[in-house]
């Protein structure tokens, strides 16, 4: 075997660099492993997303004699690499369903008449007889195995097909393998390593540190308004928004497209000419802004990508990082949002219910991973590093945790108790399992294993019952690197160096409080409503105006005040200053019905006091709702418009009678006019209807608490005063 590359052929591969790609230089170890590769070694690349990973085998493809073979795992990302290529003036092809007979054909002469260098195959492909027969007959220089965590059952994205590929290739030949991946935790690398039989490849890893990227979680509360506001404050930025399902997928695509951003859809329900139109108009700048299923992104060469949101907790942290890293590939700004909600994690799980045991298994770990993520209040950057087995000694400064830390606490006792306990049971258990033995939890596991008997069983309990505070300081101190984890066994804590020598000379630590987010969500609420009472956005003069008009209407008409508009649509009127039909209906409580109604006389005075006052009106602060295209409701008005009783309505679509009546109230805040007569009729008495309608009418507000006050002698019940506010502003509001 040579072990050095002839300087002709290095010199080669620097004017190629220049020439076809570019760069005078080339980054980080690229270098290395393309030399590497040109020595017929294999070779196993760990480099994030935007170091250069295509580089490292499209360079040496290009100076090697015949053919490279890339095993690719999506259409999508195939079709993008080899536009590139084919823009830079290199024959390269893929070989999938996509293409005709014809087409295929063409590919296949090109391989074999020697003109072509790169040639992306999916490995569902590599399994057909005839493409075996076609690659046998073709001289190709290496392989290389893109996305190669697709091999591990402890990846994100693992795909059954891609544990058969090192068979395959024995069976077209003797060749060098290049396996390349930006996401692998220790336990996946070793995995990749065995699958391939390439224990002894040089492994090359670069730091999974993104510097300039900013990692922020915040809890999943009105999402939609975080979302729009976000996503305006980045006007001209693009943008990717992942989320699990293709139903969210087409639901925030289509509340960023009415709330006036250049949105598209990408999911797999897509037919395959929308989703490489929708994709193409991304990397074209024809939209700002993609919403997605995991699917998209996976090689798209963007380097402008600004912000990448999560809509939904995902599955992994491994799917976490790469899909994050996909913003700001250029090195410049790069912002990573999540939105997290424990009832996604809850959701998950559900989706794994159907698995195997191990596969069950695994993805509860994962999921575990993801939960710790979340909630710990440590430096986001040194969480995902330690993930993927890499230790940050100081905190980046740089992510939501850095910038807003949680409360800070030393301890010294706690992190000596872990130490010893993680010793004393072997080195064999989880975070889990320990703080159960910390904690003086009796279960099946602990008194199979005797760790009842432990000197360190309960002992925790002296400092703190909860379990959750052991689990967290156990996967900080992980992160601090007191301890280690198993690559072999997936959960099990070890003890590293660093915390043996700590248990002969303790002292002080600082760990992170965890996030609430419940708490936090509630302490939000609290601030807004501080914040309300102590300031507020709408024009003071203004909604002066409109109360003063309200009233005079009111009287005119012979009606509460709040039946033509109430206070939380005059003040958001005051805020925004909508000076049309549409923009009026836009505001909360008001719809087009009641602008039909009452809104002329409203909107030519907001008209009047913009143009008096040279106000700029801020549309961009209200949230547009995308349009209710609900079966249900649809139904409802339909059956009501029949005079069907609302009991059978409920019983047809397995409802209960109080869901029906607040659709109903919904169709009714929006504008719509029911006449519900006909079953108000039946289920409450005439002199009751005359009591409560009266009631609305001299009331202040249609509080439905504060009617059931005035009616709580009569024993009238709360379905009885909704259904009778319903018919109230049905006939007097819209």
């Amino acid at each position: 075997m040579v072990n050095k590359v002839d300087k002709i052929v290095l010199d080669t591969l620097k004017e190629r660099l220049k020439e076809i790609f570019g760069y005078s230089q080339f980054r980080g170890e690229q270098e290395v492993i393309i030399q590497n590769i040109l020595l017929g070694k294999n070779t196993f690349v760990i480099m994030p997303t935007g170091a250069g990973k295509s580089l490292c085998y499209q360079l040496p493809a290009l100076v090697s004699d015949g053919m490279a073979i890339v095993i690719s795992p999506l259409i999508a990302l195939m079709k993008n690499q080899v536009d590139q290529l084919t823009a830079f003036g290199i024959n390269a092809q893929f070989l999938n369903s996509t293409l005709s007979k014809s087409e295929m054909t063409r590919v296949k002469t090109d391989a074999l008449n020697g003109s072509l260098k790169l040639l992306y195959i999916a490995p569902e492909s590599l399994t057909k007889e005839d493409n075996l027969d076609f690659l046998k007959r073709t001289k190709i220089s290496f392989v290389a195995i893109d996305e190669a965590h697709c091999i591990s059952e402890w990846g994100h994205d693992f795909r059954p097909e891609y544990r058969r590929i090192y068979g395959i290739i024995e069976n077209i030949g003797n060749l060098p393998i290049i396996a390349l991946t930006a996401t692998a935790t220790p336990k996946v690398q070793q995995d990749i390593r065995k699958n391939l039989q390439m224990e002894e490849a040089e492994t090359f890893k670069s730091s999974f540190n993104r510097k300039n990227l900013y990692y922020e979680i915040r809890p999943k509360k009105d999402v939609k308004k975080q979302l729009i506001r976000y996503v305006r404050n980045n006007k001209g930025k693009s943008g990717i928004i992942y989320c699990l399902s293709r139903k969210t997928v087409e639901e925030v695509s289509e509340l960023l497209r009415v709330n006036d951003v250049r949105a598209r859809p990408y999911h797999a329900g897509l037919d395959s000419n929308t989703r490489m139109a929708n994709q193409d108009a991304f990397l074209n700048e024809d939209c700002e802004v993609i919403v997605a299923t995991i699917a998209f992104g996976m090689g798209i060469d963007k380097p402008d990508v600004r912000f990448v949101i999560h809509y939904d907790v995902p599955k992994s942290l491994e799917g976490y990082y790469q899909e994050t890293g996909r913003a700001g590939r250029d090195g410049l700004e790069g912002n990573c949002l999540m939105f997290y909600s424990y009832d996604d994690i809850l959701k998950l799980e559900k989706f794994n219910k159907d698995k195997t045991v191990t596969e069950r298994d695994n993805a509860r770990h994962l999921l575990n991973e993801m939960v710790a993520y979340s909630t710990l209040g440590v430096c986001r950057r040194r969480q995902l590093l330690s993930y993927f087995g890499e230790y940050f000694e100081n905190d980046c400064g740089f992510c939501d945790n850095c910038m807003k830390p949680t409360e800070k606490t030393k301890i010294q006792e706690e992190v000596v108790l872990i130490l010893q306990a993680v010793e004393k049971t072997e080195q064999r258990f989880d975070a889990q399992h320990l703080a159960d033995v910390l904690t003086g939890t009796d279960n099946q596991y602990i008194k199979s294993y005797e760790h009842n008997k432990l000197d360190v069983y309960g002992k925790g309990l002296e400092i703190s019952d909860s379990h959750n505070y052991w689990t967290s300081a156990i996967r900080q101190l992980v992160i601090l690197n007191y301890l280690n984890k198993d690559i072999e066994n997936y959960g099990v804590i070890k003890l590293s160096e660093k915390g043996k020598t700590y248990l002969n000379d303790p002292y002080p630590v600082t760990l992170h409080t965890d996030h609430d987010f419940e708490r936090e969500e509630v302490k939000a609420d609290e601030d807004d409503k501080e914040a309300g009472r102590n300031a507020h956005a709408y024009d003071e003069a203004l909604l002066g105006l409109l109360k003063a008009l309200r009233k005079k209407v009111a009287k005119e008409k012979n009606l509460p005040p709040y039946v033509i508009f109430q206070d939380p649509s005059m003040e958001e009127m005051a805020t925004t200053y909508p000076t049309t039909q549409q923009e009026m209906a836009q505001i909360n409580g008001v719809g087009m019905g009641k602008v039909q109604k009452f809104g002329r006389q409203f909107i030519e005075l907001i008209k009047n006091y913009v143009e008096e006052n040279d106000i700029e009106t801020a549309q961009d602060v209200v949230i547009k709702s995308t349009v209710n295209k609900s079966k249900i409701k649809i139904y409802i008005i339909q059956q009501v418009d029949r005079k069907v009783s609302l009991d059978e309505i409920a019983d047809a679509k397995d409802l209960s009678l109080s869901d029906v009546i607040e659709e109903i109230e919904h169709i009714c805040y929006s504008g719509t006019k029911l006449n519900l007569d006909y079953y108000i009729n039946q289920v409450i008495d005439k002199e009751r209807q005359l009591d409560i309608f009266d009631y609305f009418m001299t009331s202040e507000s249609d509080n439905i608490a504060a009617a059931a006050d005035e009616f709580s002698d009569d024993e009238v019940s709360e379905e009885e005063l909704r259904l009778m506010r319903i018919k109230f502003l049905s006939e007097l509001a819209n």
